[in-house]
């Protein structure tokens, strides 16, 4: 049966992903329009050496993507969701990082940005489908719309897109998701795209430097949350200069002499202590989330077995998750798992299958 053509508005980063999302579905005979958000001003921010930065979202980036739209003969628009992006994404970051907690923006910009500001956009020019360069599928199932991961397991971004509701899923496409990296090159190269050859950005977007220290003492001030590095039997091992420099699982950095290697445990913002201990400090074998999102919909009525990954590279860990009032959940695992960190995304897994995800308290 031939498929019904569409009208699909592309999220073109400028990247290779989504100028191959673009082009594919062109060549499929849908109507395209490539879309670009426009979400940071990178002017306000400058490296040591006085050079402004460059990354993913930036201008040289709605650049590329407007010469790929050119390459492809598709109409193209930039957007300006700077406003958005500070309130829904920025603002967020920072509050975790000084209330202790260790934020994924990448999720939240998903969640807030593409699949909630950008596919209304999609609507309101009455197309009936956003494309994202994502690698992850989308499939019919027996019971509604099914999140799945993407085929290649080095490129797999299903985790990042756990917060997808099913009435996301229906207007949603991921083109790439049965693709491997390597697929895609070769795509960009037989489109003869303007970008083929172009690398892909590996940090967050609006600290593209990589010194989120940094970023966040020139959004909120420097000389806050500074005080005791505390061991976890409740001597004081040392001084810090703020409790945002911190993550669970770091080793580096802490300046303390100690028998045994030391690792952050816990931070307390509240008080003002980095909680340090040895590595079998860092093991424990439940967490607590919330504001979950069930992919299927309504929570489980019973406790759930599955796979819980507790960061992006973390290896799947079996677990048993029990549904809790206001949106939040109870994870148990078999075995105890390593440097849990608050702030960070969970996310449930049968199989190749999300099944939903929370936020770890």
């Amino acid at each position: 049966m031939t498929q019904r053509k569409q009208r699909i508005v592309v999220a073109m980063s400028g990247g290779v992903d989504s100028s191959v999302t673009a082009a594919l579905l062109k060549e499929q005979g849908h109507e395209v329009i490539g879309v670009t958000m426009q979400i940071w001003d990178y002017a306000r921010f400058t490296a040591p050496d006085g050079q402004l930065f460059g990354s993913c979202c930036s201008l040289d980036d709605v650049y590329d993507a407007r010469r790929v739209a050119e390459a492809l003969s598709i109409p193209f628009y930039v957007v300006n969701f700077e406003a958005d992006f500070q309130r829904q994404v920025i603002d967020p970051f920072c509050d975790d990082y000084f209330a202790g907690r260790t934020p994924n923006p990448c999720v939240l910009c998903n969640q807030s940005l593409k699949f909630e500001r950008l596919l209304r956009r999609a609507r309101e020019l009455e197309a009936d489908a956003l494309a994202t360069g994502h690698y992850a599928r989308i499939v019919a199932g027996p019971a509604g719309y099914e999140l799945r991961k993407g085929l290649d397991p080095q490129k797999d971004q299903s985790y990042f897109l756990f917060t997808l509701t099913q009435a996301q899923m229906g207007l949603v496409q991921f083109p790439l998701g049965a693709m491997s990296k390597e697929e895609v090159r070769g795509h960009a190269a037989r489109f003869n795209l303007p970008v083929a050859q172009k690398a892909e950005s590996q940090d967050i977007c609006f600290v593209p430097d990589g010194n989120y220290v940094r970023f966040l003492e020139e959004e909120r001030g420097p000389g806050q949350l500074d005080g005791a590095i505390v061991h976890v039997s409740g001597q004081e091992v040392g001084r810090h200069q703020g409790t945002y420099r911190f993550t669970v699982g770091q080793r580096r950095g802490l300046g303390i002499a100690w028998p045994h290697p030391l690792y952050v445990v816990a931070l307390d913002a509240a008080a003002r202590q980095v909680v340090v201990g040895e590595e079998e400090h860092l093991h424990r074998d439940r967490l607590t989330l919330q504001r979950v999102n069930w992919s299927f919909g309504a929570p489980p009525l019973e406790p759930l077995p599955a796979a819980c990954r507790i960061r992006y590279r973390h290896h799947e860990a079996t677990c048993l998750i029990t549904p809790l009032p206001e949106g939040r959940a109870a994870v148990v695992f078999a075995q105890a798992q390593r440097g849990i960190t608050p702030g960070q995304a969970a996310v449930f897994y049968a199989g190749d299958r999300v099944l939903g995800g929370g936020w770890i308290e």
